[in-house]
């Protein structure tokens, strides 16, 4: 089994907890307008790998991640969840703690063969990182061209299996920074008896320069990065969200 693969980074520090191994997948198929690596989109290509040589890699800095452990990200990794059940395997073998960081869009509760797969990956899996876009279903459409449907289907999935999930929320000016719905998505999230963690992370242009040498127009342009204290402030309604829900279902 060859894994596709963007990228990997030997000392993440903020793709889950401690410092990580962290492996990029090459391939999505959402087109979120704040996407800061567009090159990762493509399936098909990005350099093969077996699970096996990317353990290798692991076991060289493995001392490095005693605290952390193997995060596999993207694109979006489920597309590519045969390869994830083989490396899972191998590092789970090893007592290594597994992340998945992952958009949701790939679940399909009606595709009994591939549910079957995303069980057996659960069950290798320590902690998933669940990456949501927007509450709202038709700006969901609209920032990422795709349904927020089965994501949030996904996140109430995760809850029902018990596997531990951080949910992350990049706030853009004038496209995710409404107040109203960020406290829908804390009222949501709310509901999550598997919530450990919000990560709520501010809209950068860092990756500007890819769009422009793929030759892709950039979505947002003129929109400023999110400064940090609106951030705060911003992460305060979805804070309020969570706390209103657990005490409306006591």
């Amino acid at each position: 089994m060859l894994g596709r693969i963007h990228s990997i980074e030997s000392f993440g520090t903020v793709d889950g907890p401690g410092v990580r191994f962290v492996v990029f997948l090459q391939g999505c198929p959402m087109r979120c307008a704040y996407c800061h690596n567009p090159d990762t989109w493509e399936t098909g290509s990005g350099k093969p790998m077996t699970a096996e040589e990317i353990m290798e890699s692991f076991r060289r800095n493995r001392s490095f991640y005693k605290d952390g452990g193997l995060t596999v990200t993207g694109g979006e990794p489920l597309l590519q969840i045969d390869f994830l059940l083989e490396l899972f395997a191998l590092a789970k073998k090893e007592n290594v703690h597994t992340c998945i960081d992952t958009s949701g869009i790939c679940f399909h509760a009606s595709d009994h063969i591939w549910m079957e797969r995303l069980d057996r990956l659960l069950s290798l899996t320590d902690l998933v990182m669940l990456d949501i876009k927007h509450i709202d279903p038709k700006l969901h459409k609209q920032l990422t061209g795709c349904s927020n449907e089965n994501i949030l289907r996904f996140a109430h999935y995760l809850d029902h299996k018990k596997i531990p999930v951080w949910i992350r929320h990049v706030v853009v000016p004038t496209i995710t920074d409404d107040e109203t719905f960020l406290y829908r998505l804390g009222w949501f999230i709310g509901g999550l008896g598997n919530l450990k963690a919000l990560d709520v992370l501010p809209y950068h242009t860092m990756g500007k320069p890819k769009y422009a040498k793929l030759g892709i127009p950039y979505r947002l342009e003129g929109i400023p990065a999110m400064d940090r204290p609106t951030l705060l402030l911003k992460k305060q309604a979805i804070l309020k969200g969570i706390r209103d829900r657990r005490q409306h279902d006591g």
